[in-house]
């Protein structure tokens, strides 16, 4: 074991295997690609007659154009997401210091944590691989592309890694390092979009701006990595093909990152928020998020209002949970970051509609969908982030044992941080809706349709806020609340992009295509089952279950055949209802002396 990675992670590489879930994981991501390549054999079978080897050879290089980005997604998701809550949650229980106090070194500590954190997902890319390689007998891949494939999204899983790693070691609120860390992903791959466009024109320095752009991001490189290697026209010096460059340029971005990381990790840590302060500014930052000065300031307000004529004191509102998190600093001054963020990328989308609206040729509807989509996953992802935070960061900090001697009710607790979440990130809400506005006033979309637009966004916006509420008093442990909560929007998503990826491959007659889905539907209500329920059942999460795949199948192929109407009714109703069965049993069966609804234990 090398001397640079240390204790930490030969821990972790040594009790990893003792956990069931390891097991469990890495059978359920095999078995479900193994559904899906069946699925996608019988929609081949269903809809098309394969006459000789070259259409199974066709088959062969479509379900590898499928399964290749599908596996790039979900590593750099999880590859960021667990290397920042790894860290986020040693500081929010106060067990990164202990680590600082040993004679770790900066390298072993920091290394150590980002690869155990990864170790799932190395683990799982290690399982997928010999699935990758059958696609072989298919015809129409090779093992030179698998080989390139596989080589970028490892490369893209450490450089996502190390940036979750290295803003969880610099950020001191969780909410923070979540937010950063995927607007940071976000950019990385708007940039390889933008360049991949066209913005740098068709050639830089004698070389095809997508051969640029395959260099730059690792969604254009995994693509790129999927078609048969043309080496004349697209070589770049020195490294040869894009993705070669594009594996040089993440090996840097890796160091560089992790550089500077291993070089402040002491220097950042320990925050201002666990050095030593008076007992009076730990209990004011902890339940109002004061800081000591101006907790003091506070103080001596209060003193003289009560003694004097002069100063005004800040009123407390009725719910004191929704004035803290609407009122106050919770989260700490660095969320401006976040939201100038946000706002930068809500600007290139919309400057990026504009020219489209405004071109000679116009701007389809799927194009508006390709540009607007991703800002409202987005939005919805931060949304679903600061609402699981808002519970988890309040459990870590001891903050809800509180709860135990006030007389605040289920509903004050639960409405109030559902409002602050909502609050704190009502530019993730208004933004999208005006980008809907805007493409109604441009004339690209009719009343109608923006109707449903506009209700269909805040349904979704409700189901993502109280997921992560549901998420965060349902488990105890804030690492896992975290990862189910993300990680159910995510998928979410993630299963509607491939369903109509593959629909629109192996295109035929929609709806012979429901039998094929049959095991895809079924497995993704078995996995929502156990994400909302396991903690909590109920008939009607239960209910939820079952009914959100069929129906967003049948959101699906409504779409395809643009039958607006019954994606918004259908959306709408289900969704809806799943926020209801979330909603409900939180308010009635709140535990307030754990900080959870009932069943909630770990």
């Amino acid at each position: 074991m090398p001397l640079f990675i240390g204790p930490v992670f030969t821990r972790e590489i040594v009790t990893t295997p003792r956990r069931p879930r390891l097991y469990v994981a890495r059978a359920a991501y095999v078995a479900g690609l193994l559904v899906l390549v069946c699925t996608a054999w019988l929609l081949l079978a269903g809809t098309q007659v394969i006459r000789n080897v070259g259409d199974m050879a066709r088959f062969g290089a479509m379900l590898f154009q499928i399964l290749s980005p599908l596996q790039l997604a979900l590593a750099l998701f999880f590859s960021a997401l667990l290397a920042a809550s790894a860290v986020t949650q040693e500081k929010d229980k106060r067990t990164l210091v202990l680590l600082l106090l040993t004679n770790l070194s900066n390298s072993e500590l920091v290394l150590g944590k980002l690869l155990a954190s990864m170790l799932g997902v190395l683990v799982l890319l290690a399982a997928a691989l010999p699935l990758f390689m059958l696609t072989t007998l298919l015809g129409g891949v090779s093992f030179a592309q698998i080989a390139r494939v596989f080589g970028a999204t490892l490369a893209a899983a450490l450089v996502a890694g190390s940036i979750g790693s290295l803003l969880a070691l610099w950020r001191e609120k969780t909410f923070q390092t979540l937010a950063l860390t995927v607007l940071a992903l976000v950019f990385w791959l708007a940039l390889g979009e933008a360049v991949s466009l066209g913005v740098l024109g068709t050639e830089w320095f004698g070389v095809p701006t997508e051969t640029w752009a395959a260099a730059i991001s690792p969604w254009q490189s995994v693509l790129m990595a999927t078609r048969p290697l043309v080496a004349s026209q697209n070589a770049l010096p020195l490294v040869g093909n894009a993705v070669n460059a594009f594996l040089v340029l993440a090996g840097l971005l890796t160091v560089v990152l992790n550089g500077i990381a291993i070089w402040r990790v002491r220097i950042w840590n320990p925050s201002r928020e666990v050095r030593p302060r008076t007992a009076e500014a730990e209990e004011a930052e902890s339940i109002w998020g004061m800081t000591e000065e101006s907790a003091a300031a506070a103080r001596r307000l209060t003193a003289r209002d009560v003694h004097s004529s002069g100063g005004r004191a800040r009123q407390v509102w009725d719910n004191p949970i929704l004035w803290r998190e609407m009122a106050t600093w919770a989260y700490g001054r660095k969320v401006l970051a976040i939201r100038i963020g946000y706002l930068v990328l809500v600007g290139l989308a919309a400057a990026a509609l504009y020219l489209g609206l405004h071109s000679e040729s116009g701007l389809s509807t799927l194009s508006a969908a390709l540009l607007l989509v991703p800002l409202f996953v987005l939005s919805l992802v931060l949304i679903n982030a600061q609402a699981v935070t808002a519970v988890t960061t309040e459990r870590d900090i001891k903050a809800l044992d509180l709860l135990l001697v006030t007389d605040l009710s289920a509903r004050e607790f639960v409405f109030g941080k559902l409002g602050g979440a909502l609050y704190n990130t009502k530019e993730m809400v208004l933004l999208p809706l005006a980008l809907c506005v805007y493409l109604w006033f441009a004339g690209a979309v009719g009343t109608e349709n923006l109707v449903y637009l506009v209700g269909g966004l805040l349904v979704m916006v409700a189901f993502a806020a109280v997921l992560g509420l549901h998420s965060g008093m349902s488990y105890g442990n804030s690492r896992t609340a975290i990862g189910v909560s993300l990680g159910t929007v995510f998928f979410l998503f993630i299963g509607i992009a491939t369903c109509m990826r593959m629909m629109i491959a192996f295109s035929g007659s929609f709806h012979v295509q429901i039998q094929p889905f049959l095991a895809f539907m079924l497995g993704g209500g078995v996995g929502l089952y156990a994400a909302l329920g396991s903690r909590n059942p109920s008939v009607a999460i239960g209910i939820a279950s079952v009914l959100a795949p069929i129906a967003t199948f049948w959101a699906i192929t409504s779409f395809l055949l643009q039958y607006t109407l019954s994606v918004f009714l259908v959306t709408a109703f289900t969704y809806g209802f799943a926020t209801a069965a979330m909603l409900v049993p939180a308010l009635s069966e709140f535990d307030p002396a754990k900080g959870r609804t009932s069943g909630g234990e770990e």
